[in-house]
């Protein structure tokens, strides 16, 4: 009886943080790992990914959907924030692609440029487009993306970004 209580508590307890915001099976499984044995654990995953409450695929996509869309980040800082969240690499790269076609990185990268450019009138252009250049790098976005809109956006300018590169580490953000 006492163990079908606590496989019964740890599935309840699963529910209440996925009512709360979606979560990846590795944070579901780390957060109940603390209070419950791994056998109860096991189950309850097993039980959610049957409900379908619980699916990192889909995980994936919905969160890099917003992220792009919403929070105006690119896709190698969406990247790093799923594998953070536990997400294997392949589902990963699957939910990047499934919100890459849905939500528009050059929209989501021209709205990020255009309001650093307007916060930042006091700048001489020239500035303003490198330090544009450089937070839309460091929001995620793809360097080459990032000089060919910005040189789009404000062609009188573009000489400002040329031969400018992203940080060695840009291909592998996430990847450690």
């Amino acid at each position: 009886m006492r163990d079908r209580e606590s496989r019964e508590s740890a599935y309840q307890g699963a529910l209440r943080r996925l009512a709360r915001r979606d979560h990846s099976e590795a944070e579901i499984r780390k957060a109940l790992g603390k209070s419950h044995p791994e056998s109860d654990v096991d189950d309850a995953i097993r039980r959610l990914r049957e409900e379908r409450y619980l699916d990192d695929a889909g995980f994936a996509a919905r969160f890099a959907r917003n992220r792009l869309a919403h929070q105006g980040q690119g896709r190698y800082r969406i990247r790093q924030a799923l594998r953070a969240k536990g997400v294997s690499g392949p589902t990963v790269e699957k939910g990047l692609e499934a919100a890459l076609s849905e939500v528009s990185e050059t929209a989501a990268l021209e709205a990020m440029a255009r309001r650093y450019w307007r916060q930042r009138t006091g700048d001489d252009p020239r500035v303003r487009m490198r330090r544009v250049w450089a937070a839309l790098v460091r929001r995620g976005f793809p360097a080459g993306l990032v000089s060919e809109r910005i040189a789009a956006l404000w062609p009188r300018w573009k000489g400002a970004v040329a031969g400018l590169e992203a940080p060695a580490t840009e291909e592998t953000v996430g990847e450690a």
